[in-house]
């Protein structure tokens, strides 16, 4: 995609976030509007991924936060989405559910991995983080990461890191990381219609655990 279509599809986005919207709504939205632009000329991002991010920046704006995309937390990690209302910091990473190529034959644990090193290593850098997805997805989240830390045994612990450094060895992950991660909530996106929904980790478990029990996910 040219730069052309690029703006031309942010920018159609954009409007139909702020349509009706108050001043300082549109402005912040907007911010990140050009945001978008300016990553994709470094070719740091992509459209269907950017739609994404907007329309979730635009959740958060709309209840008070002022919202980055693609920031920089370490020499390692760069969030999707970044908002501060107040003292407070909120961190959204957007799962797709993509998994690439290399690993056509052990899709679930790497997407499971995927998600597990996200909570576990975006988490301690807010006080409040949150997954998000397209409403055509599910994520396969672990249910050690609804538990309160003092609740996750050793053994649940020590199953999710060897998972995730499966997958991913620079760095490899910390088991301490794996014990205080938090989840704070699941925001389901509908793309056509422009909107995130929030819920709470427990809500999702409860309308996919059925699916995932017929899918043969052991979480």
């Amino acid at each position: 995609m040219d730069l052309e279509k690029f703006t031309e599809d942010v920018y159609t986005v954009a409007e139909n976030l702020t349509t009706g919207q108050a001043p300082e709504i549109k402005a912040k939205i907007n911010f990140v509007r050009e945001r978008l632009i300016e990553l994709y000329k470094k070719n740091l991002v992509k459209i269907n991924h950017s739609v994404l991010e907007i329309i979730c920046a635009s959740n958060l704006i709309a209840h008070g936060y002022t919202v980055d995309i693609e920031k920089q937390l370490s020499n390692i990690l760069v969030c999707d989405v970044f908002a501060t209302k107040g003292d407070g910091t909120f961190i959204m990473e957007i799962e797709t559910g993509f998994t690439p190529p290399d690993h056509a034959l052990d899709t679930i644990d790497y997407y499971v991995a995927r998600i597990s090193s996200k909570i576990a290593r975006y988490s301690k850098h807010c006080s409040k983080f949150a997954l998000a997805t397209p409403v055509v997805g599910i994520l396969p989240i672990p249910k050690l990461f609804l538990k309160p830390p003092k609740d996750r045994k050793p053994e649940e612990i020590q199953k999710i890191k060897s998972l995730v450094d499966r997958f991913y060895k620079n760095p490899p992950i910390d088991t301490d990381d794996i014990l205080n991660a938090h989840l704070h909530s699941i925001y389901l996106i509908n793309i056509d219609k422009g909107f995130a929904k929030q819920l709470d980790p427990y809500t999702y478990l409860e309308l996919t655990e059925k699916l995932q029990d017929a899918s043969g996910l052991d979480l």
